[in-house]
């Protein structure tokens, strides 16, 4: 097969959500010397972004997105080793959790492994995290971007809290703050002082690549 042949495989096997023929194939792009970031760029990366516009297009729904998330995130643990011998730069740091008194993740979990895919240094917090771990996050790591996902309508108004001990502290202006979940929307984003706003994940790496850009 040409590499051109085996890429559309890894490709492909992100689109299907297959998670062995994802490994099979990475392995089979190491084992023909494809280029580890081509592999990521055109194999990995290109699938899921296609998983993303067909979950964006109402044809693929959340398992569909987690399973894609899950073959990706397979292909890269091949890659891992390679690509760090390659010294990739980091996009940029961003840290990422679920805030206090909400245990969903899968969402998150997504924004996480596109963000690390796009080429990000990303440390998630987890689930039910206390506005102040949010703040000490900030205050040690000194993250470009903060993440913050709230799935139910009674802890929305703890990204809110989040924003308002930033400002307190005085960490405000040093970082970028983004939110989503099913509640959320532009208008919540807005009014309690958010940067920005993404209904999914492709729109939340989106989102991040261009706050950077400002």
């Amino acid at each position: 097969m040409t590499g051109e042949e085996i890429l559309a495989e890894v490709m492909n096997a992100v689109i299907e959500g297959e998670e062995e023929l994802a490994e099979k194939w990475v392995q089979e792009a190491i084992n023909q010397q494809i280029d580890p970031l081509e592999v990521l760029n055109n194999g990995l990366t290109k699938g899921i972004e296609i998983v993303g516009k067909k979950f964006a297009d109402g044809y693929y729904f959340l398992p569909d997105m987690l399973l894609g998330a899950k073959a990706m995130e397979r292909g890269i643990g091949l890659l891992e080793p390679l690509l760090v011998g390659e010294k990739r730069k980091a996009a940029g740091k961003v840290i990422m959790g679920t805030v206090e008194g909400d245990l969903h993740e899968i969402g998150k979990n997504i924004v996480v492994m596109m963000l690390k895919t796009a080429g990000y240094q990303v440390n998630d917090l987890g689930v039910d995290v206390p506005a102040a771990r949010f703040v000490e996050a900030v205050r040690a790591e000194k993250p470009q971007v903060v993440g913050i996902s709230a799935l139910l309508t009674t802890t929305i108004a703890r990204q809110q809290e989040i924003i308002e001990l930033l400002i307190e502290e005085g960490l405000r202006k040093e970082v970028k703050v983004i939110v989503g979940g099913a509640p959320i929307n532009q208008r919540w984003a807005d009014e309690i002082g958010a940067d920005g706003y993404a209904e999914d994940a492709m729109r939340a790496v989106d989102l991040v690549r261009n706050l950077l850009k400002n």
